[in-house]
C-alpha cells in the first residue's frame, strides 16, 4: 500500500519487444549454423526459426525465402569485411600498413571454418541450386575483389603504385593471400590458419606485392 501511495509501481506486463534488427541477427546466426551443419538442400526454415528462438511467422516476415536467407548470411559476413577496410581507416595508414590491414581482414574472412564450410556447400550444391553459386559469386567474390581493386586504384591515382590493370592485380593479390591455405583446408589436408599465421602471411604478401608495383 505504501508503494502505491508513494507512486512506486512495479513493472508489469510483457517484457520489451525485441527489435527487427536484433531478431535478424539471431536469424542469421542460426541460419549460418544450419547451413554449415546440414548443407543448403537439407536446411529447413522451420529449424532455423526454432534455433533462433522465434516463430516461423516472424522468420518469413523478415526473410521470406531460403534463397534470401542464404544471401543474407553471405552478405552479413562480407559486410564485416567491408567495415574493417573502410576508406577512412585505410587512408589514416601508409600504403604498406593499409594493404596489410586489407589482407589480414581478407584472410580472417576467408580462412575460417564458417567460410570454408560455406565454400564447400556452394561447390557441392551449385549444380542443383545455381542460385546459391550466383549469390556467392556476386555477394562474396565480386564484392571483396572490388573493394581491394578500389584501394589499389586510389593509390595508383595518388602516385604510390604503378599498375596497368588494378582489377587483375586485385585478383592476383587475393590468390596470393589465401589460395593455397584455403584449398588445403577445404580438402581437409590442414586446419584453418590461426590469427598469427594470417597476419604473417599478410605481411609477406604485402611486401612482395608492393616491391613489384611501387612507383
Amino acid at each position: 500500500m505504501r508503494e502505491i501511495q508513494n507512486g512506486v509501481n512495479r513493472p508489469r506486463g510483457r517484457p520489451p519487444i525485441r527489435s527487427d534488427d536484433d531478431t535478424r541477427r539471431l536469424i542469421l546466426e542460426a541460419a549460418a549454423q544450419e547451413f554449415q551443419a546440414n548443407g543448403y538442400a537439407a536446411t529447413c526454415m522451420n529449424d532455423v526459426a526454432q534455433s533462433a528462438g522465434i516463430s516461423t511467422k516472424t522468420l518469413y516476415r523478415l526473410i521470406p525465402t531460403k534463397a534470401e536467407l542464404f544471401a543474407s548470411v553471405v552478405s552479413d559476413r562480407i559486410g564485416r569485411f567491408i567495415l574493417a577496410i573502410d576508406d577512412e581507416v585505410l587512408d589514416a595508414l601508409d600504403p604498406p600498413a593499409a594493404l596489410e590491414r586489407i589482407l589480414i581482414a581478407y584472410g580472417t574472412l576467408t580462412l575460417n571454418p564458417e567460410t570454408i564450410a560455406i565454400s564447400r556447400l556452394v561447390i557441392g550444391e551449385s549444380d542443383r541450386f545455381p542460385e546459391i553459386a550466383a549469390t556467392f559469386y556476386k555477394s562474396a567474390i565480386l564484392r571483396t575483389s572490388e573493394a581491394i581493386e578500389s584501394f589499389l586504384r586510389r593509390h595508383c591515382e595518388r602516385g604510390h603504385m604503378r599498375l596497368d590493370d588494378p582489377e587483375v592485380a586485385a585478383s592476383m593479390l587475393r590468390g596470393m593471400m589465401i589460395m593455397e591455405p584455403q584449398r588445403a583446408a577445404m580438402l581437409g589436408q590442414r586446419p584453418v590458419p590461426d590469427a598469427e599465421e594470417i597476419a604473417r602471411r599478410a605481411r609477406f604478401a604485402a611486401h612482395i606485392f608492393l616491391d613489384g608495383c611501387r612507383a
